[in-house]
Parts: C-alpha cells; sequence; structure tokens
C-alpha cells in the first residue's frame, strides 16, 4: 500500500473530475498502464508511471512507483492511501 499527501485543490491530478479542466489524471493513466501492461516486466512499467506521476504533478517515491508497477504487472490490486491538506 502506498501513502500521499495531496492539497485538497489539487485533488484533480489524482482522480478524475468531470468539472476540471486537468487533463492528465493520475488515476486515469494509471488504469490505462493497469488495462495494457499486465504481465510485462516492471522495469518496463516503472518509467510509464514515473512519466504519468510527473504529467500529474504528483510525488510517489521510486518504492510506490515500483509497488504500483508490480500490482499492475502482476493484475493484483494496489491501494493508495490518500490524505488530502488544506
Amino acid at each position: 500500500m502506498g501513502d500521499i499527501t495531496i492539497h485538497a485543490s489539487d485533488m484533480h491530478h489524482l482522480l478524475t473530475d468531470p468539472t476540471s479542466a486537468y487533463g492528465a489524471p493520475y488515476q486515469q493513466m494509471y488504469a490505462e498502464l493497469a488495462a495494457t501492461h499486465r504481465g510485462r516486466p516492471v522495469a518496463e512499467i516503472v518509467p510509464l508511471l514515473r512519466a504519468a506521476a510527473d504529467r500529474a504533478l504528483l510525488g510517489f517515491t521510486a518504492a510506490d512507483l515500483s509497488e504500483q508497477a508490480q500490482a499492475i504487472s502482476s493484475g493484483a490490486p494496489y491501494q493508495l492511501r490518500v490524505r488530502v491538506t488544506r
């Protein structure tokens, strides 16, 4: 399970928000990678997740991205604990 802290005004960077014009929510990019990269090597997935996190302006650690890549590769569920600040 990963952890991330995000400001309330930036939630649209993480979660898809139909009322926001922000075009790169991490949730959407993660779901797309999960649908297309199952069974692929973790080392191939990590840079794609890093690029998605960078586009979404989210500060995931290398360990978080590695865990997420492992979940995508294996098809396992991944839980992310989100702390929202104001």
